[in-house]
């Protein structure tokens, strides 16, 4: 006799079949069928949970990405934030950064659904990931208390996102990195103890 999945151990089951099918036909080739046969549900479990296929694909690549976030901890500020844009780096030329361009490009029409991939497509961890940095630097001594901000941790992100526009590639060249890194987020921290 089977038991019926509930709560969270059947969200967990929707998610992890959701980030599967994001993996292996990226987000135009998630639907919701696929993800409710693959969970061993049905498509009113995931609706009464994510209304429509966006939240659900914004929800199952947060997984994905929370997962595999990067915490490097170099001993060094300019070690870990080199690290830090490295990853990403890679990550935006991966597959998963081919998936949150797909959930971008299909949100981009609508407005609420663009504010949810914003929200929830693990810049929160990354900022995260990047104060802890600055807290450690702080905590070392090799940068002021001031500095730990969340302007001043999204700074490097930001300024590789714009590369990426600009340059029109999922991928910016290592000097690049370097140069976010030495010309302006380095200076920015030490700016912040003035």
């Amino acid at each position: 006799m089977s038991t019926r999945r509930r709560g969270e151990e059947l969200e967990r089951a929707i998610l992890d079949a959701a980030a599967a099918e994001l993996r292996e036909s990226g987000y135009a080739g998630m639907t919701m069928d696929r993800v409710a046969a693959r969970a061993g549900t049905n498509k009113n479990a995931i609706y009464r949970r994510w209304p429509h296929r966006a939240a659900l694909g914004i929800a199952a690549y947060r997984r994905i990405t929370d997962a595999a976030m990067p915490s490097p901890d170099t001993g060094t500020l300019r070690g870990d934030a080199l690290e830090m844009l490295r990853k990403a780096n890679e990550t935006w030329s991966s597959p998963y950064g081919a998936i949150l361009r797909g959930l971008l490009a299909a949100a981009a029409e609508e407005p609420e659904l663009l504010a949810l991939v914003r929200e929830r497509s693990g810049a929160d961890t990354m900022d995260r990931a990047w104060l802890a940095m600055l807290e450690r630097a702080a905590a070392r001594g090799e940068a002021p208390p001031g500095a730990v901000h969340p302007r001043v941790a999204s700074t490097p992100m930001m300024l590789l996102r714009a590369e990426y526009a600009m340059r029109g590639v999922p991928a910016a060249p290592d000097e690049v990195l370097v140069e976010i890194v030495d010309e302006v987020f380095l200076p920015l921290v030490r700016g912040r103890g003035r």
